[in-house]
C-alpha cells in the first residue's frame, strides 16, 4: 500500500491519514483510557470487539461513501507515533454543505496545540476545498479542554443543550454546547 496516497491532510506536526485495520491496537489503547474517554462514555474502555468489528469498518467505510470526508488517524510528524484522531464528516441530518468536526487525542498529547492546529487545518480544507457553508463541533458543557480547542480554532458558541447520554457522565447536568463557523465568517477573518 502506497503510504502517501492514505495521507490526507499533512500540517506543520501533525500527518492525518486514513485508517487501515492494522489501527486496532492503536484505537483500543486511546479508547481505553478513562481520561480520554471522561466525557464520551463516563471513562468506560470501548470493548476490542467492538473497534475491530464496528468502529474501524466504519471508518473505513466513510472514504468510500463521502470522498474526502471521514476519520483520520493522526500521528505526530517529528515521531511518527499515533497521537489519535480527527473527523470531519456530514452528520446524520445534516445539509450537502455542513460538516460536523470532531477529535479525540491520546491523553501525552494534550496541551501541545494538536487539536487546535489540525481543527484549523480541517476547517480551512472544508471551506477551501469542500464547499461547506458550515462547520460545527460538539461536546459537554463541562469540557473545558474541548471548548477551548473549539474556540482557538475559529468557532464560536451557538447554544447549549441536552443530549441523552446512554452512559452516566459527570456534568451531563449542564448540558452540551455546539460551536460552529460559517463560510463567511471563516473568510471574515482571513481579510
Amino acid at each position: 500500500m502506497d503510504i502517501a496516497a492514505d495521507v490526507f491532510l499533512e500540517t506543520e506536526r501533525l500527518v492525518l491519514r486514513r485508517f487501515t485495520m492494522a489501527d486496532e491496537d492503536n484505537l483500543f489503547e486511546l479508547d481505553g483510557d478513562p481520561d480520554v474517554m471522561r466525557y464520551i462514555t463516563g471513562g468506560l474502555a470501548t470493548p476490542r470487539a467492538e473497534l475491530r468489528d464496528d468502529y474501524l469498518p466504519a471508518y473505513l467505510n466513510y472514504y468510500r461513501r463521502y470522498p474526502g470526508y471521514g476519520f483520520w488517524a493522526t500521528e505526530e510528524k517529528s515521531s511518527g507515533q499515533f497521537i489519535g484522531w480527527f473527523h470531519l464528516r456530514p452528520g446524520p441530518d445534516d445539509a450537502a454543505d455542513v460538516a460536523e468536526l470532531g477529535y479525540r487525542l491520546r491523553k501525552s498529547a494534550w496541551g501541545k496545540g494538536y487539536a487546535t492546529e489540525g481543527a484549523r487545518a480541517l476547517i480551512d480544507k472544508a471551506f477551501t476545498e469542500f464547499g461547506m457553508r458550515r462547520v460545527y463541533a460538539l461536546t459537554m458543557s463541562v469540557n473545558t479542554r474541548s471548548r477551548r480547542v473549539m474556540e482557538q480554532s475559529g468557532l464560536r458558541l451557538i447554544r447549549t443543550f441536552h443530549l441523552d447520554w446512554p452512559y452516566r457522565i459527570e456534568g451531563e447536568e449542564f448540558g452540551d454546547v455546539e460551536y460552529a463557523q460559517t463560510k463567511d465568517e471563516w473568510a471574515a477573518e482571513r481579510s
